[in-house]
């Protein structure tokens, strides 16, 4: 039996991650939405592609991410990786053979994510001025 993936919950799960309120995901959506609205939405087991569309451009994450999380996945890739051993956390990742490459890889995205928050913190004060001068 499959288990089906809860879109309102994933939408509300990398929201939170992003550390956005309900509220200002609604203001970033338009007059038509409200915190209420965001709300119903984060319940909803499926949600319509147009707004997931549109939530996926507002929190810059991909459209799949929210049709594709699975909760269940995600706690097996944990519970495989930490083991709990007398109370202290043995982390035991697994490694590629060419680390440097590795090192190389995490480092361009550390570069990435720098540059996509100085883009959303643009954004925000864009948003903040729009929000003073009403």
């Amino acid at each position: 039996m499959e288990q089906k993936i809860h879109q309102g919950r994933n939408v509300k799960r990398f929201r939170e991650m992003l550390g956005i309120k309900q509220e200002a995901l609604a203001f970033d959506l338009g007059n038509d939405w409200n915190q209420k609205k965001i709300s119903m939405l984060e319940q909803k087991d499926v949600i319509e592609d147009d707004i997931l569309n549109q939530i996926s451009e507002v929190l810059n994450i991909p459209v799949e991410a929210f049709k594709n999380f699975d909760e269940e996945q995600a706690i097996n890739i944990i519970s495989n990786t930490f083991h709990d051993t007398q109370g202290l956390i043995n982390y035991s990742p697994t490694f590629n053979n060419n680390q440097i490459d590795k090192l190389i890889q995490l480092h361009e995205e550390k570069i990435a994510l720098y540059e996509r928050m100085l883009k959303e913190k643009d954004e925000m004060m864009a948003r903040l001025e729009k929000l003073i001068s009403k």
